[in-house]
């Protein structure tokens, strides 16, 4: 709308423009058709009053006969004469022509006051610029109050479209509108809304039930091998062998359910939020590692960092960005961390800095194939910290792999 106005405005500008331009010669041309016509006129009246045996006396500036011994062309021109009237020199068009009547020859000069001419000019141009401008400014803003009315629906509608989530089950909400174009893109995203809405319905449904079936027979297949593991006739080799198998079937079990966490995070499917103390939860969680890792976790605090998110995501979070240091940690040298202001930082040794840090959070990168690992953890943290507007980076200090969550709260909350 704003660029239709725009275009409006600077053509009707250069329209008006154009035309007082054009007025401008179009008036002064007839206004010298005017001014020479009441001449020759003039001149035709002398010329019969002299014929009719009459001789008109001069009257400076405005008429001059004499006579004269010979004739010449008729000419007209602008000329400067002194006004006795006005006491000054003023521009006057001037008719002259030479005439024999009654055999003697005469020079009759006409004369009209310019100045009165040029006043008429610029009275017509002035008033019709000030008339043009005045129906301007009326159309531009009529034209901008329909146009703001006409489009009331097109931006309602594109609000309404921002506002749409698939989370929500209500129908998107759209304004009627009387211009078919609008009308026929209304019928458009309603049934286009409406397809997303099931087709993602039907993902999620799928991806649930895909999840939930695989844990079944996981679980059974799981149970089984311990059975057999435990049984009395199983050799060195097959329990190494079934002991492997095992440790698939768990790693398989965890890409299940992580793989399912993503998708449920990229649908933003979490929306319950509450304060959580991310400070006693990490302690809650290196607790329960230092029972059962044979790596030292320390943990120094300055203060609580409270952060406004959902209580799983927030245990999650905590815990993999942990038990990622854990496996991740060589020479099971102590892991530290520290939670400071809206800080925490989780640092862990490693003998050289990992060759593609910009790859670090994507899904299933392993710098090297030596851990047995999904490859999700990093990206599900990322994506948590992606989905609440905080900030995770990683950098390689003094020997140790530095991963710092900054809990401050993303600007627009702040605002």
């Amino acid at each position: 709308m704003r660029k239709a106005s725009k275009s409006y405005l600077w053509a009707s500008m250069l329209l008006m423009v154009l035309s007082t331009i054009a007025l401008f010669f179009y008036v002064r041309w007839l206004l010298k058709q005017e001014v020479e016509e009441e001449l020759f006129s003039a001149e035709a009246r002398i010329e019969s009053a002299i014929k009719a045996g009459q001789h008109p006396g001069s009257l400076s500036p405005i008429i001059e006969v004499n006579e004269v011994d010979e004739l010449k062309t008729a000419f007209t021109k602008d000329t400067v004469i002194y006004d006795p009237s006005q006491d000054e020199m003023e521009l006057f068009r001037e008719f002259s022509t030479y005439k024999n009547i009654n055999n003697k020859s005469y020079k009759i000069s006409v004369r009209v006051l310019v100045v009165e001419t040029n006043q008429i000019l610029w009275a017509i141009i002035l008033s019709y610029i000030f008339i043009i401008f005045l129906v301007f400014v009326f159309q531009f803003y009529l034209n901008k109050s329909n146009n703001k009315k006409i489009w009331n629906p097109f931006f309602y509608n594109l609000e309404q479209m921002k506002k749409f989530s698939l989370l929500s089950k209500e129908p998107i909400q759209l304004l009627d509108s009387e211009i078919l174009e609008f009308s026929e893109l209304n019928k458009e995203i309603a049934l286009l809304s409406g397809k997303v809405r099931d087709d993602y319905e039907n993902l999620k449904q799928y991806t649930e039930d895909v999840s939930h079936e695989l844990q079944t027979p996981l679980a059974i297949i799981q149970a089984k091998i311990e059975n057999i593991i435990n049984g009395p006739s199983v050799s060195e080799v097959q329990f190494n062998q079934l002991a492997s198998i095992q440790k698939d079937i768990q790693r398989l079990t965890q890409l299940n359910k992580r793989l399912a966490l993503l998708t449920k995070l990229e649908n933003h499917q979490y929306t319950h939020r509450e304060n959580i103390d991310i400070t006693d939860l990490t302690a809650q969680i290196i607790a329960n590692f230092n029972e059962i890792s044979t790596i030292s976790l320390t943990f120094e605090k300055t203060n609580n960092i409270i952060a406004k998110m959902d209580p799983y995501l927030a245990e999650i979070l905590c815990n993999n960005i942990i038990s990622n240091a854990i496996k991740h940690s060589t020479h099971k040298k102590p892991i530290n961390i520290e939670a400071r202001n809206t800080l925490l930082s989780v640092s862990n040794f490693g003998l050289m800095p990992i060759a593609n840090p910009q790859q670090l959070f994507t899904r299933f990168y392993r710098e090297t194939n030596e851990f047995k690992s999904t490859g999700l953890g990093l990206a599900i943290v990322k994506k948590i910290c992606d989905l609440y507007g905080y900030n995770i980076s990683y950098n390689y200090i003094k020997d140790h792999h530095c991963f710092l969550i900054d809990f401050a709260p993303p600007e627009a909350a702040r605002k």
